[in-house]
């Protein structure tokens, strides 16, 4: 009997009450074709009904595409995912409350199709702890209508331990880029692996139907054994899309440099022009010690490997994306988690496993909300859900952390010349205020680790000290009353060391960083 099938004879296979887990990061490895289908079932049926969908990553191009297709009242039930905003209507679901709605961790769902599939109880980990996932926070429940509780503290030897609870998967929706006739499939021009083979493992196992889309069929065992990702035993039926349904990322079509086909030229960095965000680049970067294992976040965090480009540094660096590339230059926000020129791309789950035994020297992340005990809120702003993705697997375990971001936000206009700030206007909204609302990062449990944690913004520079938030540095020209104390909701602990940043950092030109990195080396031996 021929796997290959209609996506909408595909969708027809998915039943009311059913659980889906899909792979994807952007629109890597989504199954597009699949979730257009879907959508056009239930709104000319009113079928598949109470879905539970499963997801790790952002999945969507953050408009039309990716779990968008299922964000509709009835559709989904249950939602359990690592980020919505790439998926406004799911998002939209969720902040109106019409279905239940569980944000978890993005390592720990890629590993929790692992404990599926070899029905082991759960994931056992100590991410999330201390946070929002917490259930003795708020355990990963992000609507008023979720109650139950998905996520336990278990006692191991007498120590805490989070369990991230396993359940059977019914349908996998997975994406490949090639299969051949008994479904055995490539990922060849995919430029991530992502967990599409954990998950066929997972429902395979849990009795399901697993559902690949490909670009293309060929014969019956003319594929390289050696390309096979997902073996044909796993996988159930094939659906053929057309090629407006395949993209590589949330933006590109199909770049051969993602996929490791190519080596492109990257030629000579454009600099960054001399503003705030080039200025919290330059001393996040300074913490850069020689040989880092480096995560960076979108945003201003991206800049850091911009700023060591400029330096000449980049080869004390070897940058690494939570979805799975390692070494090359990540790309930019419309390709998110892609890299040009990868040494190697390794599945989604296996980088977690890496990150989440302290793999990472350092990571930059994106600094939102912030508040006295150092917790870090990235996750819900009011009814916004954004989600946690990777966020928490990664500032947990990284062995030193940056939250690199402005002072204020909204309107924040300033000027960086002769080595000092000047604030023109202040932005209307503080970032450092009382209680985060949600805790996506626990500055209680960093301080039970003894991780170092550092506070990056263009006039003000603090550390986790004493499980306080303590203000170390202040930028050169920037008064401390009115430009620091008075644009914060709470008083910061103030180091009886306190010292004024690297006016260089100020300067169209600095050229400190690679002296800087040298002296965290002899600081690292002499610890």
């Amino acid at each position: 009997m021929s796997k290959i099938i209609s996506a909408a004879k595909a969708a027809e296979l998915i039943k009311d009450g059913d659980t889906v887990a899909a792979s994807g990061f952007g629109l890597s490895c989504w199954a597009e074709e699949m979730g257009i289908s879907i959508e056009e079932r239930f709104l000319q049926t009113g079928h598949p009904r109470n879905l539970t969908v499963m997801h790790a990553s952002a999945v969507g191009n953050r408009r039309d595409k990716g779990m968008s297709h299922l964000g509709y009242e009835g559709l989904v039930k249950r939602w359990i995912g690592g980020i919505a905003i790439a998926s406004p209507k799911m998002a939209n679901l969720i902040e109106e409350d019409k279905c239940e709605a569980y944000n978890l961790p993005q390592g720990v769902i890629t590993q929790l199709y692992r404990e599926i599939a070899a029905k082991r109880p759960g994931v056992i980990t100590k991410v999330g702890m201390g946070t929002f996932v917490d259930p003795r926070v708020e355990g990963g429940k992000m609507s008023p209508s979720t109650k139950e509780d998905i996520v336990k503290v278990i006692q191991i030897e007498g120590e805490d331990w989070l369990l991230y609870k396993s359940f059977p998967i019914n349908i996998g929706l997975i994406r490949g880029t090639v299969a051949d006739e008994n479904g055995n499939l490539t990922l060849e021009r995919e430029g991530l692996h992502m967990e599409v083979l954990p998950i066929a493992q997972a429902v395979r196992n849990s009795g399901g139907i697993v559902i690949a889309q490909v670009e293309s069929v060929a014969q019956a065992g003319s594929l390289n054994p050696k390309d096979i990702k997902v073996p044909g035993i796993l996988v159930d039926y094939l659906v053929v899309s057309k090629p407006e349904n395949h993209f590589q990322t949330e933006n590109t079509y199909y770049n051969p440099a993602f996929s490791g086909h190519v080596k492109v030229p990257l030629g000579s960095v454009e600099p960054l022009g001399l503003d705030e965000r080039k200025v919290i680049a330059r001393r996040s970067a300074a913490e850069l010690v020689p040989n880092t294992v480096l995560n960076l976040g979108v945003g201003i965090p991206v800049n850091v490997a911009t700023v060591a480009a400029e330096e000449g540094v980049s080869d004390q660096l070897i940058l690494t994306t939570e979805a799975g590339s390692i070494g090359g230059v990540p790309a930019g926000l419309k390709d998110f988690g892609h890299a040009y020129n990868s040494e190697a791309i390794v599945d989604h789950d296996a980088q977690f496993d890496f990150y989440d035994g302290g793999g990472i020297d350092l990571s930059v992340l994106g600094l939102a909300q912030t508040d006295a005990f150092g917790n870090v809120n990235v996750s819900k702003f009011g009814t916004r859900v954004a989600g946690c993705g990777g966020f928490i697997n990664i500032s947990q375990a990284a062995k030193k952390l940056v939250f690199a971001g402005t002072f204020t936000a909204g309107g924040l206009m300033v000027k960086v010349e002769d080595g000092k700030l000047n604030i023109v206007q202040e932005g209307k909204a503080k970032k450092f205020i009382k209680r985060v609302q949600q805790i996506t990062f626990s500055g209680s449990y960093a301080s039970e680790i003894n991780q170092h944690v550092v506070y990056v913004t263009e006039r003000a520079v603090f550390e986790l000290q004493n499980g306080k938030l303590t203000l170390t540095e202040i930028a050169p020209g920037v008064d401390l009353q009115t430009h620091i104390l008075d644009q914060m909701d709470f008083e910061p602990a103030i180091s009886p060391n306190l010292k004024v940043m690297d006016s260089g950092m100020f300067q169209e030109t600095w050229g400190n960083l690679s002296s800087i990195i040298e002296k965290n080396r002899n600081k690292s031996v002499q610890v």
